[in-house]
């Protein structure tokens, strides 16, 4: 008997449990399918990452490891820093890592950047940036071990599937003077960025009406302090019910709310929240659910017969979201679709981000791969130049395209050849049109010249140790729509001396190198100072330095490095041979002044003692000391001038 009443009490308890709200809402059905609307947000959390102060550097570098989820993405990147009262920002080198192909389109005003990367990932528009090849590197700790010969990092970041990022290059005065990586980082105000993301909704069943909710879940993280996330809703309908839609903010305790809406409506957040129109105001927030079913439940009970959005995001400072629907309209997409994707059809702007032709010596090829072609989901029938009848040849996998500088419309002027792509797709009844240019090196000739002053008068073929000497990069003919850049310049003293680095990375290796305004007519100037005493003495030297050339209209360049053979000689005293006296001989005239000096000395100090009046000679042991401490001057006056060419000179 006491079994049966005790199975009557389970019994009895299991349904009591079954009826609470928890219960009742894991029950509710709703079938989250992606809707047309948008949502935006903006985070400073990031996979993995780490911040810096570096103040007394003169060039900063930032990492970016960025993991996109489709073949062809687009990528919005803004560089910031705040106004120095006329001070030049310092340089910037931008690392970009991608496991995926790109379009970068970059913002960088006023500001010096050099950009690394994939050449064969990222595509871009013509940047005003200095650009280069990023090595291939197998893991993460490679590529920053060859960051830092570059420079220090002031910031690294990894980032899952990013559509825009904002980096702020101002250095908070809190952060360390190392980068260090730490998982689940926050940026703070160095890095903001918005990922990619969707938006569900459903019908709530048995539920009349035209309510609707909108529901966002900031999802828990490692807590890093009170936050607040500001919410901006723009709904098209215009209600005159003030009750015809529930806002459901639902997150974790540190987090409160600042709301943003273009309409009435209920609200019903965990956390403090408030409204952007009354900041001052304080409202208590409630107790809800922390389930996807959980929230469906919560909105059910609040009347809503329609979830018109439904959104699950991680911790973020700004969430904006639009939404078309208007109550009983909703409706859902019959199959999941990114609401992010810009273009269901052919992406002709990325597909001509993809005609970059390649130059030789003596003409134009294009090569276009079929499966990136087909990632942007364009079908191509014709490709040629602007002479119809220069058609690619189609292999297996690839579109070439190539003609001499001769043929197929190609136009030469001041040694720049241009000439136009035309592209006809299955989806599109006009033709797609790009211009491409290459650059004739046949006629152009690339000088480096030596000169002995600023003026850049005469050129010379010989310098002395201890010279300043100028130097001058030029090309000829001087072409408008060519842009030179001095990569590396070094000077070669021999095979048993070591290279002297004068420029690498564009940058001046040294404080005896300094990098001088360009000519008029925009040839590359600097000038460095050759050390005045090497062991063993050099008498030639190689100067040679690597040259960048690219078309201002479009992202082409040409590598090529130029020499020239120096004669070097010592410093010569005036007067001396051809070959100039060295150190040696210098050192022993010094000696030897030194030596006749001290010797004529002591031989007019001999002859002063002993022509004095003897009664006035009992002075002398008094007098002794002065007079040697005037012999110790004297000296310390002579080896003080034997290092100066002056004095030297004016003792010989």
């Amino acid at each position: 008997m006491d079994r049966g009443v005790l199975c009557q009490a389970v019994a009895l308890l299991l349904v009591v449990c079954s009826l609470g709200p928890t219960s009742l809402a894991e029950t509710v059905y709703c079938d989250l399918q992606p809707v047309d609307s948008k949502v935006t947000y903006t985070m400073s959390q990031v996979s993995e990452g780490c911040v810096a102060q570096i103040p007394d550097a003169t060039l900063e570098v930032h990492v970016l490891f960025l993991t996109f989820l489709g073949d062809m993405s687009m990528l919005e990147l803004t560089l910031q820093t705040s106004k120095q009262g006329g001070i030049r920002p310092r340089e910037v080198l931008l690392i970009l890592s991608v496991n995926k192909s790109i379009f970068l389109k970059l913002q960088a005003p006023g500001i010096p950047l050099q950009l690394a990367y994939d050449s064969k990932l990222v595509f871009h528009e013509a940047l005003d940036a200095n650009t280069t090849q990023l090595p291939s590197f197998t893991t993460k700790d490679q590529l920053l071990n060859w960051a830092n010969t570059k420079g220090p990092i002031a910031s690294v970041a990894e980032l899952n599937n990013p559509q825009s990022i904002l980096l702020r290059l101002d250095q908070a005065s809190s952060s360390p003077f190392s980068c260090n990586l730490e998982p689940q980082k926050d940026m703070g105000h160095t890095l903001e960025w918005s990922p990619k993301a969707s938006i569900r909704g459903c019908r709530l069943e048995g539920v009349a009406g035209h309510k609707e909710a909108h529901i966002l879940r900031i999802l828990p993280g490692p807590e890093t302090g009170p936050r607040t996330v500001t919410v901006k809703l723009e709904l098209t309908c215009a209600w005159r019910d003030t009750d015809a839609a529930v806002l459901i903010l639902q997150g974790p305790p540190y987090v409160s709310w600042l709301i943003d809406a273009n309409h009435n409506m209920q609200i019903w957040a965990t956390g403090e929240y408030s409204l952007k129109i009354f900041p001052d105001r304080i409202n208590p927030g409630f107790q809800l659910p922390n389930t996807t079913q959980g929230l469906l439940g919560e909105a059910r009970r609040l009347n809503a017969s329609v979830v018109a959005s439904f959104v699950e995001l991680p911790l973020a400072s700004d969430v904006s979201l639009q939404t078309h629907s208007c109550g009983s309209g909703l409706q859902p997409s019959p199959t999941p679709v990114e609401i992010t994707t810009p273009n269901k059809g052919c992406n002709q702007e990325l597909l001509l981000t993809l005609i970059q032709p390649k130059c030789s010596s003596d003409g134009m090829t294009l090569v276009l791969k079929k499966d990136l072609i087909s990632t942007l989901l364009c079908t191509i029938i014709s490709l040629t130049f602007w002479d119809s009848s220069c058609q690619a040849e189609e292999t297996e996998d690839e579109f070439v395209l190539s003609s001499g500088y001769s043929s197929c419309g190609m136009e030469v002027m001041e040694n720049v050849v241009s000439n136009e792509v035309v592209i006809r797709l299955l989806s599109s009844s006009s033709p797609q049109r790009r211009k491409v240019q290459c650059i004739n090196m046949d006629s152009l000739s690339l000088q480096l010249g030596l000169y002995l002053s600023p003026h850049f008068l005469q050129a010379s073929n010989t310098i002395e140790l201890g010279q300043q000497g100028f130097v001058q990069v030029s090309v000829s003919p001087s072409i408008p729509e060519l842009m030179i850049q001095l990569e590396s310049c070094q000077l070669n003293l021999g095979p048993d001396m070591e290279i002297v680095e004068l420029i690498q990375g564009q940058e001046a290796k040294s404080s005896c190198v300094s990098l001088l305004s360009p000519s008029p007519s925009g040839d590359i100037r600097f000038s460095f100072l050759l050390r005045g005493y090497l062991v063993p003495m050099p008498t030639t030297g190689i100067l040679s330095c690597s040259v960048t050339m690219h078309s201002r209209i479009r992202s082409l360049e040409v590598h090529k490095t130029v020499s020239t053979r120096l004669n070097i000689i010592s410093t010569s005293l005036h007067g001396g041979a051809d070959k100039g006296l060295v150190l040696p001989a210098v050192l022993g005239i010094t000696f030897g002044a030194f030596l006749i000096g001290a010797l004529l000395t002591a031989a007019l100090w001999y002859i002063y003692s002993h022509t004095r009046h003897p009664g006035k000679r009992e002075p002398v042991v008094a007098v002794a000391a002065p007079a040697s401490s005037e012999s110790s001057s004297t000296n310390h006056s002579i080896g003080s001038t034997q290092s100066t060419p002056c004095s030297t000179s004016s003792m010989a």
